[in-house]
């Protein structure tokens, strides 16, 4: 007879992890499916500076791995598959692997995450990571005295574009239009910073890169104005992609409530959604922060709700 768990977590991230910790620690049996990118995003992070309790930094993987160490140590069981459906009408809780196979749960914790947005160039997974980032907040300080760009026309562009002002060299901003969809407080506050300039009507056509003591470090672009086509070559440290992020709920769209961007809607500051014994954490109900710190806070949320809520429903 096929085993029915406490609680199934979808996702390996730091929040799904600490999921795990709390909820097997609470001697509860647990089940984690890693998905399609084992240990989240963090596994595509080369330093993580900003992680309570290492000060001189740790390899992204490397957090993961010992994280993943923690939870498999309380006796979560993991396993390298993807869930591709669920279903959640009735009890016990229903998750459907890649291959067809069923799993079923009383709890369920989904914690998928959430993936940057990029521009879809082929040398941008090189340098991913080695002059490439998403998060402004995470990998910023790496870029003290340097030259980057941001790539991007919202509100998340101006605010990542300030925020690195503060510590690089200089910021360019580079968007494919004259206009921005940006706020203009926010466009305002980046035109009067002296170490802010706009690169408009052009695109990053691709990167640049040189390999040293066997590293590859991203050390330019290609830019093209997509009015003439102009191909120009500009140095730089590094690239910031503040283009939005997208959150991995495909197969619980019609099924948990989520916002008009696909974020995960939970209820007030707990982890509950909008059905009773399903719980979400991390970048996947986190349009905001996107912090490893916070996505692990919010599993810590989601495990002790997931706990008490089989506690009270037997």
């Amino acid at each position: 007879m096929a085993t029915t768990y406490d609680v199934i977590i979808l996702g390996s991230g730091p929040a799904g992890l600490t999921s795990a910790i709390y909820t097997s620690r609470a001697n509860l049996n647990v089940l984690l499916f890693e998905g399609m990118q084992p240990g989240g995003q963090l596994t595509i992070t080369n330093d993580v500076e900003n992680f309570p309790s290492h000060p001189d930094g740790i390899a992204g993987p490397v957090l993961m791995d010992e994280i993943k160490k923690q939870a498999l140590k309380f006796g979560t069981t993991i396993l390298t598959e993807t869930i591709d459906s669920v279903d959640f009408s009735k009890r016990p809780f229903t998750v459907i692997n890649q291959d067809g196979v069923s799993y079923t749960a009383k709890s369920i914790i989904v914690s998928t995450g959430a993936t940057a947005k990029t521009l879809e160039i082929p040398s941008e997974k090189t340098y991913w990571g080695a002059g490439i980032s998403s998060c402004a907040t995470c990998d910023g300080f790496f870029y003290r005295n340097k030259d980057v760009i941001v790539v991007g026309a919202g509100d998340t562009a101006m605010e990542d574009s300030l925020y690195l002002a503060n510590l690089a060299k200089s910021v360019t901003i580079v968007h494919r239009r004259q206009g921005f969809r940006a706020s203009k407080i926010m466009i305002d506050r980046a035109k009067a910073h002296p170490k802010i300039s706009f690169i408009l009507d052009s695109v990053i056509e691709e990167y640049v890169g040189e390999i040293q003591n066997n590293v590859q470090s991203l050390i330019g672009v290609k830019l093209k104005n997509v009015l003439t086509g102009e191909i120009t070559d500009k140095t730089i440290d590094g690239v910031f992609l503040a283009i939005g992020h997208t959150p991995n709920t495909n197969i619980f769209k019609g099924i948990l409530d989520m916002n008009e961007e696909g974020y995960l809607i939970t209820k007030d500051k707990s982890s509950y959604t909008n059905i009773e014994g399903v719980f979400a954490c991390g970048d996947v109900q986190d349009p905001t922060y996107k912090q490893a710190i916070s996505a692990a806070g919010s599993g810590c949320i989601a495990g002790i709700d997931a706990e008490r809520w089989l506690g009270a429903n037997n």
